[in-house]
């Protein structure tokens, strides 16, 4: 089943505004100030930020669940660091930081499933060209 998402910009880049959606319930605004200046607003660095955790911590949760751990919770933070790159605006790293209550399992098996989620998930597939994408596993 396709993903589906639209935006539209008004006016030029530094006085316009954008509005977006995705699927049937998330939509907002955006404008210059709201991605490069911490004004008030979304961003699309919010909204990747909020794709990779989520996928992310479904991955990791099915990852633990097929080696016989079930996860009672998996809770993932995303970071998009955007930075200007010879001169033109490019996310420089994603910092994933995840915590779950995984009964029965130790620290070290727990981030052994965290880094393999991290490289299998189709968002982190999708991202492979983001320079650093860092990970933080914790387990509860």
């Amino acid at each position: 089943m396709p993903a589906k998402g639209s935006a539209e910009w008004k006016g030029d880049l530094q006085s316009g505004a954008g509005t977006f959606t995705a699927g049937d319930s998330i939509s907002g605004g955006y404008t210059f100030k709201s991605r490069f200046e911490d004004g008030p607003g979304s961003n699309p660095e919010q909204l990747i930020a909020a794709a990779h955790a989520s996928c992310f911590s479904m991955a990791l949760a099915n990852a633990l669940a097929q080696a016989g751990h079930a996860a009672e919770s998996v809770h993932t933070d995303a970071t998009v660091t955007l930075r200007f790159v010879d001169g033109a605006p490019t996310i420089t790293k994603i910092a994933l930081v995840t915590a779950g209550r995984v009964p029965g399992i130790d620290q070290a098996t727990f981030t052994e499933h965290a880094q393999a989620a991290k490289a299998g998930c189709p968002v982190s597939r999708a991202l492979a060209g983001v320079p650093e994408i860092t990970l933080e596993a914790t387990l509860l």
